[in-house]
């Protein structure tokens, strides 16, 4: 075998090995075209320097605007045509995108060497250059990332109970940080692990300027993790003149939509700190709760009358409850031997029993209210409005005008019937009352005044 064709020898020749990677430098070709055309030995090395300059900017725009576009349409159409849902996603944050531009950084840093190999300064700030290109463009692919696992998340249904947007952020914001300290490495080429080193003073007085960001950041954390609140939460936070739904729960500020409308800014401190309320458990448990009041002239509770107990018993909800009362009154006066001849004597019916024991049936009645919750009726003491008899149910609507209209039905009839049972409702006196008094009484006061 010849010599020439031998891998020994030319393993073993130094120069050859040299002059075929002088002849693949970029650099050294480049820089003999110049010196071929006879130009001064002053201007050639500025010359070469400027057609390597310019054809690594047609060579990143190459890759940047001709060659990226075309892989992104390829890639768009693969995705479109697969029957997964979640590389959609991918390809509506810009994951696709940013990896491009992190490829063609990639190959730019790569091939400047052999472009600037004879200028090995200019050389260098180019690849730094290019490396904080592919900082950059791997931040923006985490960010992307993270945002189609929120896209992906929110289509679950544990995203109603539990809210990712804190821990989003805290990842976000982790790699920020972590794309600040590289590019800062990049800049001053050293590791960042010694940047890391050094960051220990600075870090304890930017804990002492950003005291309240910082504290923010742990309360949002701590919200979402106790699961304190939720987007879609209806919540009342009375010091911030809150009351509506939660848009957005984020690491330092909670957005709501209050029923006006306008939006209200909470800070997370604030709903750690202070007290709140929250109906999630209205609507978890599917009912919501009836507390109110109706108001009975004291003036028109008595004793049930005969002529009373029969229009009692006509009342088909209470006819069963006047029955068995009555006989359980009789047998109980009997027995401890009360003289009939005075109602005050022993125990005697009244119109006001009567009235809650129907309320008591009328809600049991309803089908709207939940049997599997408290369902109370109850005199509460007397007060300068009248007697409280207290309503407290729960209905199994939660939704808001739907709840309104079970309840405003519900007391438009309790409030009518209270006629049925000798009852008047209290209300403070009204100019017409006051006017109705005089028109009675006028007329006679004016002829008393004649007299006198």
């Amino acid at each position: 075998m010849s010599a020439e064709l031998s891998p020994t020898a030319e393993s073993s020749n130094p120069d050859s090995t040299a002059q075929i990677a002088d002849t693949l430098s970029v650099s050294k070709r480049v820089f003999e075209w110049v010196a071929s055309w006879g130009v001064p030995d002053w201007l050639e090395g500025p010359l070469s320097v400027t057609i390597l300059l310019v054809g690594v900017i047609l060579f990143s725009l190459l890759l940047l605007v001709i060659v990226r576009p075309l892989l992104l349409k390829w890639v768009s159409a693969m995705i479109h045509k697969t029957p997964v849902e979640w590389d959609d996603y991918l390809l509506w944050n810009g994951v696709p995108r940013w990896a491009s531009h992190f490829i063609s950084g990639l190959i730019i840093m790569i091939l400047l060497p052999e472009f600037f190999e004879d200028t090995p300064q200019l050389g260098e700030w180019l690849v730094r250059l290019a490396k904080l290109y592919m900082v950059l463009s791997g931040f923006f692919i985490v960010d992307s990332l993270l945002n189609t696992g929120k896209a992906i998340y929110q289509k679950t249904e544990l995203s109603r109970k539990v809210a990712a947007t804190s821990f989003l952020q805290v990842l976000k914001l982790i790699a920020f940080l972590v794309a600040v300290i590289l590019g800062i490495s990049v800049i001053v080429s050293k590791s960042p692990l010694a940047l890391l080193g050094g960051l220990g003073v600075l870090a304890s007085v930017l804990m002492l300027v950003f005291k309240d960001p910082i504290l923010g950041f742990v309360s949002g954390i701590q919200l979402a993790a106790n699961r304190m609140v939720s987007p879609g939460d209806w919540i009342q936070v009375p010091k911030h003149g809150a009351d509506g739904d939660v848009v957005e729960v984020g690491l330092t500020t909670v957005k709501v939509q209050n029923f006006d409308k306008t939006m209200t800014t909470i800070p997370t401190q604030a709903l750690v700190n202070d007290s709140f309320k929250n109906w999630r458990s209205m609507a978890d448990t599917g009912v919501r709760r009836i507390k109110r009041c109706i108001y009975i002239d004291i003036r028109s509770i008595r004793l049930a009358t005969d002529w009373m107990i029969k229009n009692f018993k006509e009342v088909q909800l209470v006819h069963e409850y006047v029955s068995s009362r009555l006989k359980e009154m009789e047998e109980w006066n009997k027995e401890n031997g009360a003289d009939p001849r005075n109602d005050a004597n022993g125990r005697r019916m009244t119109n006001i029993g009567t009235y809650r024991a129907y309320i008591e049936e009328y809600l049991k009645y309803n089908p709207l209210i939940s049997k599997d919750h408290t369902l109370l009726v109850r005199q509460l003491a007397p007060t300068d409005k009248g007697l409280p008899i207290e309503i407290y149910c729960f209905t199994t609507i939660t939704e808001w005008k739907r709840y309104e209209e079970i309840q405003a039905d519900i007391f438009d009839h309790l409030l009518a019937v209270t006629k049925e049972f000798e009852l008047e409702v209290f209300q403070t006196p009204s100019r017409l009352d006051t006017e109705t008094v005089v028109n009675m009484y006028g007329g006679r006061l004016d002829q008393a005044s004649v007299r006198d």
